[in-house]
């Protein structure tokens, strides 16, 4: 409880001395609090202004609330309006048990794209640290679908480059892995002026799939489970 809290404890708080009123500070800066965010770049319960602060920064209309136990968190959590539309945002290790799942020497990719078709990017990061390794674009008059198409293959090209046939690849698109396998991005993207650039890096990622082999084994991130890809771009 802070001074501008509760008027009472203000008063209270004049009468003590210089050496109790330091003390008293000193107790509630170090009193633990958990913080739970309904709208950020992850959502969730944070056991840190640290943690929360990375989850509200630089996000839109973030909100978010500090709470002095686990259980008055937890149960601002289940009685949030929306809140079960958004458990799929949960942040990597919400669910310990479904983390072991993950293999964190993996490498995984992700896109992003502002309208359909607009600016597209991709890139591809190590799961364990978050370590980004690739990063392209943006591309003008993209979609998100070609862009994890290409992050695919920009990766797989990566990896055979480095002689690595065993590293894993986590995507969450299921047409780009549909893609992946056909050797084409199947995509109504119409080629113009503005996004040839883009088809040039669709075509280089064809040629190589049609004229390599590989073995990285590349499936589908558990969005559900495991939160959000590490790849994920944060502007959901």
């Amino acid at each position: 409880m802070s001074i501008t809290e509760n008027y009472g404890a203000k008063i209270e708080l004049i009468a003590l001395g210089q050496g109790q009123l330091a003390n008293f500070a000193v107790m509630a800066k170090a009193k633990k609090k958990f913080y739970v965010v309904w709208e950020g770049h992850n959502t969730g319960i944070f056991d840190s202004w640290e943690k929360c602060l990375q989850q509200v920064k630089g996000y839109p209309n973030a909100k978010y609330k500090a709470y002095t136990s686990r259980e008055e968190a937890e149960e601002a959590v289940s009685h949030f309006p929306g809140w079960e539309k958004k458990t799929r945002k949960k942040p990597l290790g919400f669910d310990a048990a479904a983390r072991l799942k993950i293999d964190t020497a993996a490498l995984a990719v992700d896109a992003a794209c502002s309208g359909n078709p607009g600016l597209m990017e991709y890139r591809g990061v190590w799961v364990a640290d978050s370590a980004e390794v690739f990063h392209e674009g943006p591309f003008q008059e993209g979609t998100n679908n070609v862009g994890e198409f290409l992050a695919i293959v920009h990766a797989l090209a990566l990896l055979a480059k480095r002689g690595d046939g065993n590293t894993r690849i986590y995507t969450d698109s299921r047409t780009a892995m549909k893609w992946g396998k056909m050797k084409k991005a199947n995509t109504k993207l119409e080629r113009n002026s503005k996004n040839e650039r883009l088809f040039v890096y669709i075509q280089r990622a064809e040629a190589w799939l049609k004229s390599n082999n590989y073995s990285n084994p590349i499936e589908k991130w558990d969005t559900e489970k495991w939160g959000e890809i590490p790849a994920d771009f944060g502007r959901k």
